[in-house]
């Protein structure tokens, strides 16, 4: 166990209903993304990369507010939202 994951926090979600919330494998996604694991963070939540392009131009726009960061900041967001809906039920159903 690498150093990090004795950080991570345990999904309430899963130890209350016993399944997977659509949040789960987050934590071990960004933890492979930083161990350089690029695939197997994108087999762990495949929304990991947009996750992070959304918080990192979410970030810039908050700075430099750009013209139309809030149109793109609403497109990732409705991205990341449909992809991990998709993988939700891809591994569930």
């Amino acid at each position: 166990m690498s150093s990090l994951e004795s950080f991570m926090l345990p999904c309430l979600w899963k130890q209350t209903f016993g399944m997977e919330c659509l949040g789960c494998g987050t934590q071990r996604a960004l933890v492979l993304v930083l161990q350089g694991e690029f695939s197997a963070a994108f087999k762990m939540y495949p929304a990991i990369y947009t996750l992070l392009l959304l918080g990192i131009f979410l970030l810039a726009h908050i700075k430099y507010q750009f013209k139309y960061g809030h149109k793109i900041i609403l497109a990732l967001f409705i991205l990341n939202i449909t992809i991990t809906l998709i993988n939700y039920y891809l591994k569930h159903f």
